[in-house]
């Protein structure tokens, strides 16, 4: 299988190493299309073990979350900009875009996220105003 958050890559020498050992996740943007795979494949518990703590999802709203991510068909990632967030960073951005069909119509996630460092690991600590 094709890694979903880069089509030149196979799951299994990209995202899927990651989401097996979050602590191999060596940056930012690493962790933000190891999270965007996460939804791809439906793993959840990855989903919320790659979430800061403070800002992490209720296990009722996981299981929405969950739901949802089965009900679609995701599309593609862009990544489309990168502040910081390298192995010498405590913090970073990522903007992207995750586009995803859901009842007929495609339909686009266009986040500038926020990621932080938490347990010496990336985590994603949400969306950036």
């Amino acid at each position: 299988m094709q890694c979903p958050c880069n089509i030149k890559k196979k799951y299994s020498d990209c995202c899927q190493k990651v989401h097996q050992n979050i602590n191999s996740v060596s940056s930012a943007e690493a962790l933000m299309r190891s999270r965007y795979s996460a939804f791809v494949v439906a793993n959840i518990d990855y989903l919320q073990k790659s979430h800061h703590s403070k800002t992490r999802p209720s296990k009722k709203e996981k299981r929405d979350i969950e739901k949802w991510t089965k009900s679609v068909k995701w599309l593609k990632l862009e990544v489309l900009k990168t502040t910081k967030g390298t192995t010498t960073d405590a913090t970073g951005t990522v903007e992207f875009k995750a586009f995803f069909m859901e009842n007929g119509s495609i339909n686009v996630i266009h986040e500038n996220s926020s990621f932080s460092i938490e347990n010496n690991h990336w985590v994603y600590v949400g969306a950036k105003d």
